[in-house]
């Protein structure tokens, strides 16, 4: 996994580089700069930071990580945030820019960051994450380095009216929608869509514009080859279904491909090449290795996802690769209404869908 947000104490994290917050003169006091220099060892610590002596912000510079589980402390000094009007944003990008540049010289293969600026210099915490989201993603593109940010407490993330605005109205809409077919199949083709218990009553089998559960995979896929029909879809209509189906000859011409057959198909046909899908898919390139020599490669399911996105897939591309896989996308999954809600946004970044599961307490993606 290449980047990945944590909730921890920054001192307790293994990593070959830890980032610590710095104070511009050699001295510390307060947050995470007091933290690191207590775990580390505060005399030997302090001596090394001495010897680098002033530091301005958007700097960084390296000591040893003495008691740490780490080989290096980067300290960088990050702005006092006074209203976004003084280069805050420009220092802080640098305080993320530079301390990966450090890493790389020392042929670090991990790094673990704190939200920088966002404690007692005020810096606002939505847009620091963005900052930092943007500069890791670009860093990404080019190396090959585990990247961890290690946020404090639930209140270090508190993001969803600002970045994802939209997430939970879509899990509420479509939890209610499920609860509202259950209780409304009344009719003879309600009752066809959704079954019966042993008792005569009306069961959902979670079919529906989001898929099918775990426990209903085979029919899911089976299903998932045909184009939906606006009777078999009540809530989207024919225009939706109009929108994800595929021609016949398109479905039929790769029945019997495995899942690892069809990622390496579907790379080819968008004109990707493997490095921009793997790291895209925020998967290391070992993992990619292992599933393009293997045409029998199982997937776990957030994996499958993951490339699923990566790949740019529509919603019904989405389905039928992870079908391939043995999966389905539930609406009784928050993890898989989050995915569907950045499809249907043609949102695929995979940064910035890991913040919102991460804010939902769910899985990310690479895990």
């Amino acid at each position: 996994m290449a980047f990945k947000i944590i909730r921890n104490d920054i001192t307790k994290v293994s990593a070959d580089a830890i980032v610590n917050t710095a104070n511009p003169e050699p001295v510390y006091g307060g947050g995470t700069d007091t933290a690191i220099y207590k775990a580390a060892g505060e005399e030997e610590l302090l001596e090394e930071r001495r010897k680098i002596g002033s530091l301005e912000p958007g700097q960084a510079a390296v000591t040893p990580a003495f008691k740490l589980d780490a080989k290096y402390i980067i300290h960088t000094v990050g702005p006092v945030w006074i209203d976004g009007e003084h280069g805050e944003k420009e220092k802080v990008r640098s305080c993320y820019e530079n301390s990966l540049k450090l890493a790389k010289e020392r042929e670090c293969e991990s790094i673990a960051f704190p939200l920088i600026s966002t404690g007692t210099y005020g810096f606002p915490k939505a847009e620091a994450l963005q900052i930092a989201v943007a500069v890791f993603g670009e860093f990404l593109a080019e190396n090959e380095m585990e990247i961890t940010l290690v946020v404090f407490d639930e209140k270090s993330f508190v993001l969803s009216d600002k970045i994802f605005a939209g997430v939970d109205a879509y899990i509420d809409e479509n939890y209610v929608s499920e609860t509202l077919e259950y209780e409304y199949a009344a009719d003879e083709q309600s009752v066809a869509l959704f079954g019966r218990t042993p008792d005569g009553e009306s069961k959902p089998r979670r079919r529906s514009l989001f898929g099918r559960s775990e426990a209903d995979n085979t029919s899911f896929y089976m299903d998932s080859m045909v184009a939906p029909t606006a009777a078999a879809m009540p809530m989207a209509g024919a225009a939706m279904a109009a929108k994800s189906a595929r021609s016949l000859d398109e479905l039929m011409s790769h029945v019997g491909e495995s899942w690892q057959q069809s990622l390496l198909r579907l790379i080819d046909e968008k004109g990707y090449t493997d490095t921009e899908v793997y790291k895209r898919a925020n998967v290391d390139r070992k993992l990619f290795s292992k599933i393009r020599s293997n045409a029998a490669y199982q997937p776990k399911k957030i994996t499958a996802v993951a490339f699923a996105l990566a790949l740019r897939l529509s919603l019904d591309e989405t389905k039928d690769l992870l079908g391939r896989a043995g999966y389905a996308l539930s609406p009784s999954s928050k993890f898989d209404l989050i995915i569907e809600y950045f499809i249907e946004q043609e949102v695929y970044d995979s940064y910035t869908i890991n913040l919102a599961l991460f804010e939902h307490e769910q899985p990310l993606l690479g895990e």
